[in-house]
């Protein structure tokens, strides 16, 4: 009877996890389709031609989508240049180099700052970064897409460490133990074993850190400047831009529903979805080809 019971209960867990599973996949897939059905119109709304020209200004019906997307990347890349190689490198102080009390002391620090709202970010990047930046690097406005990097960055960086420190911290202790026998020093053990051997968990930080930068919306909002201005030249990094995301908030309340504003709106969430599925595709190849790697070192 027990053992019947057992069973049951086993093929009730294993039908659960495969509903939840499945559901996930169906959420993402009715999200795509939704995504599709609203934005695709904006094609047949909008010439091809205006939809890709360098003017966003909806009250006049230019619908020039280039100035969002360069603003997006232009702050996704500054994000990634600050957060990638800082949150890496105090990853691998934490579980390589910092004493075992300041580590139990700085893990979690890093996790509570992951869980800082962005519109408190946002605040403090109004009040405090904006002003100091303008007024050490003499700039008309604070409110920048190098100010938005920053902020970005700052979110970015908790979620790359905690998970890239997990990472080395499941290297195995005889990759370590065999480097020094050969009379390496720590810091080569480091970046010749322990490294290589978690790059598929550092990548995945990367992936995901770099995947809240790709979303957020409230902070770079805030501290941006939140104008719609084409980017010229390198300075546009330290000139007022607007985001995709930031755009989407801030216009869907305001828009006719049905109108080319709101398909426009729609066309850019859909560049949006599709730009993050691509990143997420590239990193999984990425680890996947790590992965093989790795067995035929092993083996």
């Amino acid at each position: 009877m027990a053992a019947k019971s057992q069973k049951i209960t086993g093929a009730l867990i294993t039908k659960g996890i495969q509903f939840s599973g499945f559901s996930s996949i169906l959420f993402v897939l009715l999200i795509m389709f939704f995504l599709f059905y609203q934005g695709i119109p904006a094609l047949f709304d909008v010439p091809l031609g205006d939809l890709f020209s360098q003017r966003w200004y909806p009250i006049e019906s230019l619908y020039g989508i280039v100035p969002l997307i360069l603003g997006s990347l232009i702050v996704t890349l500054g994000a990634s240049l600050i957060a990638v190689p800082f949150g890496v490198i105090t990853a691998i102080y934490i579980a390589e180099i910092a004493p075992r009390w300041l580590a139990e002391i700085m893990k979690p620090l890093v996790e509570l700052l992951a869980g800082l709202p962005s519109v408190v970010l946002g605040f403090l990047g109004i009040l405090i970064v904006s002003p100091f930046l303008r007024d050490v690097l003499n700039l008309p406005t604070g409110l920048t897409a190098f100010t938005g990097s920053l902020l970005l960055g700052g979110i970015a960086i908790p979620t790359i460490v905690s998970i890239s420190e997990d990472a080395l911290k499941n290297v195995p202790v005889s990759y370590r133990q065999g480097s020094y026998a050969l009379g390496v020093t720590q810091w080569q053990t480091i970046w010749s074993v322990t490294v290589p051997a978690a790059r598929r968990g550092i990548l995945t930080a990367i992936m995901l850190g770099l995947g809240r930068t790709i979303g957020e919306t409230m902070t770079v909002m805030m501290v941006t400047g939140n104008a719609p201005v084409m980017p010229a030249s390198f300075m546009a990094l330290f000139m007022p831009i607007r985001t995709m995301t930031a755009t989407i908030a801030s216009e869907m309340g305001e828009v006719a529903g049905g109108s080319p504003h709101y398909h426009v709106l729609f066309f850019i969430g859909l560049i949006l979805f599709l730009f993050t599925l691509a990143v997420n595709i590239v990193v999984s190849r990425i680890s996947t080809q790590q992965l093989k790697r790795s067995e035929r070192i092993l083996s």
